[in-house]
């Protein structure tokens, strides 16, 4: 028995043990590290957790991914979590068979999982895009209750939804039935439901939930004072390199920062950051002491973030970034753009400035540069007290058994 179902056995506190299937949208090597970040803080209050996940690998992104990840459908043991994986190629431009193929090869998976563990007694959607959506057409199937947690902002739904005919895209009314059905829907945070309501309303039930990071893993360490040392300052930026993630705004700013500051780097990490995309950026912006290095494990980040002293996030859109909540943990500042829900903003370790505004971008580095008085252990303790996997947990248990209770 986990040590937080230990101690509520011990305090005599009647919890029910569920058996839960969790259904991420997207998975490695596409992100979705959340979805396993919640099936661990789950499974450690002592409930069966298991993943079921469909991958659809996309030419498009990475030619080596799509024809190097296995095929079939196997099981694997990820951070202690069993998972039922599957690899499929899309079709490049087939958006809507893609789709449907997505959606069909998840019942099918489920459907092998019933055989092998039996029902579960909730399924925990990640993102209506489509697990949610495919949780649906389980649940109508089975009737087994599910809930999704959404973690996409608005940006993710238009860009694909403008490429399916806009305002009557085929994709708007399975969502918003996705979302209508679940027993409920708990956005990662609140700012969340408004940006996503002109696109699908708010015709369903809601509670905001705030994802967790593994604040034991992201444990705060001490950097050495500036003042005294000879080492770079290290700016790190930690976000894929797509158009909503800023970098043109990031590489100007940095630029700027650094004419009066030397002694600086900027390390930048996540997918196509390695890529000779970025590299033309960098010479479009004639930015020097840019360390690049592509998609990395959460090994990598952490040692990074531990030589780091400043962590920047320049985005124009996003619903709740682990980033900020990962490098505030490990004890640095933040400083990220108005697009960061105020859940985020910790006082004291996140500084917000406008979207698309270089000079502002600049003057907050500066600003945190001279900050010497920082205290990186207050603001990792925030932290842990908001998005710890007991926190999290916690928040979970209570929903699902309210809905396994009033189901029964």
């Amino acid at each position: 028995m986990k040590k937080n179902a230990y101690l509520c056995h011990y305090l005599n506190i009647k919890r029910i043990l569920m058996h839960i299937v969790e259904i991420p949208s997207f998975f490695p090597p596409y992100g979705g590290e959340f979805c396993l970040d919640q099936a661990k803080a789950l499974c450690s209050f002592g409930h069966t957790v298991r993943i079921i996940s469909n991958v659809q690998l996309s030419v498009r992104k990475s030619v080596t991914d799509f024809c190097m990840y296995s095929y079939g459908r196997k099981w694997m043991e990820m951070d202690g979590v069993s998972v039922y994986y599957s690899y499929t190629r899309g079709i490049p431009m087939m958006i809507k068979p893609n789709v449907e193929r997505w959606v069909k090869t998840v019942r099918q998976m489920f459907a092998d999982y019933v055989q092998k563990y039996g029902l579960p007694d909730i399924i925990h959607a990640h993102c209506a895009h489509w697990a949610g959506y495919a949780s649906m057409l389980i649940s109508r199937d089975y009737g087994i209750p599910y809930v999704i947690t959404e973690h996409l902002p608005s940006y993710y739904f238009t860009t694909e939804i403008a490429k399916t005919g806009g305002d009557d895209s085929w994709e708007i009314p399975l969502i918003r039935k996705a979302y209508a059905e679940a027993s409920i829907v708990l956005p990662v945070s609140a700012e969340l439901v408004d940006d996503l309501a002109p696109i699908f309303g708010k015709a369903y039930r809601w509670k905001e939930m705030p994802n967790a990071i593994d604040t034991d893993f992201y444990a705060f360490r001490k950097r050495e004072d500036r003042r005294i040392s000879a080492r770079p300052y290290r700016i790190v930026c930690l976000a894929n390199f797509i158009p909503l993630k800023g970098y043109d705004v990031l590489l100007p700013a940095f630029k700027e920062f650094c004419k009066k500051h030397k002694n600086t780097r900027l390390d930048v990490l996540g997918f196509g950051t390695d890529s000779e995309e970025m590299q033309k950026m960098i010479r479009h912006f004639e930015t020097e002491n840019v360390h690049c290095y592509g998609r990395v494990g959460r090994k990598k980040v952490r040692e990074v973030l531990y030589e780091s002293n400043l962590l920047v996030l320049p985005s124009r859109s996003e619903a709740q970034p682990l980033s900020i909540l990962e490098a505030m943990s490990t004890g640095i500042p933040v400083v990220a753009t108005e697009t960061t829900p105020q859940s985020l903003r910790i006082d004291g370790g996140c500084t917000v400035v406008p979207i698309d505004n270089v000079q502002a971008l600049t003057d907050a580095m500066e600003k945190d540069f001279e900050n010497v008085d920082f205290d990186g252990f207050a603001v990792s303790q925030k932290v842990r007290q908001m998005a710890s996997y007991d926190v999290l947990a916690n928040k979970l248990d209570m929903i699902f058994t309210d809905i396994i209770k009033n189901r029964k």
